[in-house]
């Protein structure tokens, strides 16, 4: 079970790298060529979001099913391992809610990037007439 939360990690520290590239100042043709190339690796990438998605089920559904323990019989070990799975499993809610929403700003940070150079292609052109 840990393997997914890893992978899951790995692919949140390599978005959080790509934004990081994707927003820092840089020359307009090594941007360019960044942006494409990211605009590439996006539409493969768009397996996270289905996957984060599939972790929140799998989450929801072990809360639901969580046995807890709020009366008197319950040892110390047993709250604290309660305790533990539900600070483990907001931790996870926080990862695959970041993954998605780190996609999303590459994504946009693409488009938005695309757009802008579709506008001075096109203020060019009114320069040249």
């Amino acid at each position: 079970m840990a393997l997914q939360w890893m992978i899951l990690t790995y692919v949140v520290a390599a978005e959080a790298a790509l934004a990081l590239l994707l927003t820092l100042p840089s020359p307009k043709l090594l941007k360019n060529r960044l942006v494409s190339l990211i605009s590439l690796i996006l539409q493969p990438a768009l397996f996270i979001v289905p996957f984060a998605g599939f972790q929140l089920l799998d989450i929801y559904w072990k809360n639901e099913h969580r046995l807890s323990c709020n009366s008197e019989i319950c040892t110390a070990a047993e709250r604290d391992r309660y305790e533990k799975s539900v600070f483990k499993a907001q931790r996870n809610v926080i990862l695959c809610t970041t993954a998605c929403l780190l996609y999303w700003c590459i994504y946009r940070i693409c488009k938005y990037h695309k757009e802008i150079e579709n506008l001075e292609e096109v203020e060019k052109r009114y320069k040249n007439e």
